[in-house]
């Protein structure tokens, strides 16, 4: 069961296996709370789509404000499969990395992951203190981004899959995830996580990446919140087509 936390006319929601972690910060925030308006209402963190620029900045702004954790990090989201690793002494770059998923052990800084029916898979090792945050959309879940971001948590960081905890945030659930085209879209291996309706559960899907990367069953938590389903509280390309964008952030506190 996901915590749902309202504060500063924000809504967002969080684990409870990553909630009573010391030093960290996590939320999947919903539309509720910013300044954005019509299409974009309310808390739009994106500017690619249309929203006014000082909308999306107070937004942002907005975000910052709930915690000690001072400077927020987006990517450049493709679609694609690279895993940005986000440190202070990195070359400074003309403008977001172009890349699906960070990684960082570095405290004072949010990673955020932009989403409106895609998947945001937030990570945590509490034991190497290092955290992550995932975009995976059906191409991502194809190509398993879940499971090549773990493996660089492995390689960079020194992470144990077992120490892992990981959380699958608000998205596109089993009840609306309809590929009419999965022949030509999915890999047949796929086709195992759809139902007699065309209806695939990339819910599940992730679940058994991050086990097959290691990571215990019981580490992992699904939200299991469809945002296609809950207009009031989520932006969803494959209902409304021009949307906002949710933020979905998690960051290491600064001492």
């Amino acid at each position: 069961m996901m915590i749902e936390t309202r504060t500063k006319g924000l809504v967002y929601y969080q684990y409870p296996h990553l909630k009573g972690q010391t030093g960290l910060f996590h939320g999947h925030f919903t539309r509720m709370g910013g300044v954005s308006e019509g299409l974009f209402s309310a808390l739009n963190v994106s500017g690619d789509m249309g929203d006014r620029g000082s909308h999306v900045r107070e937004n942002r702004r907005r975000l910052t404000d709930l915690f000690t954790a001072g400077r927020l990090v987006s990517l450049k989201q493709v679609h694609g499969l690279d895993v940005a690793l986000w440190s202070r002494d990195a070359v400074p770059q003309d403008g977001p990395v172009e890349a699906d998923a960070v990684l960082t052990d570095e405290k004072g800084v949010l990673l955020m992951i932009q989403t409106a029916d895609c998947q945001a898979v937030m990570l945590h090792d509490p034991i190497r203190r290092v955290i992550g945050n995932i975009h995976s959309g059906w191409r991502g879940s194809i190509g398993n981004i879940i499971g090549k971001t773990i493996r660089a948590m492995v390689d960079r960081f020194g992470s144990s899959p077992g120490d892992i905890l990981a959380g699958v945030g608000p998205s596109l659930g089993p009840c609306c995830a309809e590929f009419v085209n999965y022949r030509e879209e999915l890999p047949e291996r796929y086709w195992m996580y759809k139902d007699n309706k065309d209806h695939v559960d990339f819910w599940a899907l992730s679940r058994d990446q991050l086990m097959a990367e290691g990571l215990a069953q019981g580490n992992i938590v699904l939200s299991r919140l469809c945002t296609r389903c809950n207009k009031d509280l989520f932006f969803s390309y494959r209902r409304d087509k021009l949307t906002g964008r949710l933020a979905n952030v998690i960051g290491l506190c600064s001492e």
